[in-house]
């Protein structure tokens, strides 16, 4: 799995940080999403496709 994330389409709603802190975070500037990982382990990636499905924005996905 590979997460892309789209800092001109976020929102700074903050649900994917969270949902998986060990992989979302929010730039303290400007509160758009920050990726702490762009392939997480394999027990993150349930949550990773909730955060995903939870973005208000669509600022994500998975591929």
């Amino acid at each position: 799995m590979e997460i892309k994330a789209d800092t001109s389409v976020c929102i700074g709603a903050g649900m994917c940080a969270l949902t998986v802190p060990k992989v979302f975070d929010q730039s303290e500037d400007e509160g758009t999403v920050v990726l702490l990982q762009e392939v997480p382990p394999a027990e993150l990636e349930d949550a990773v496709r909730r955060a995903v499905t939870l973005c208000p924005s669509g600022a994500l996905s998975v591929s």
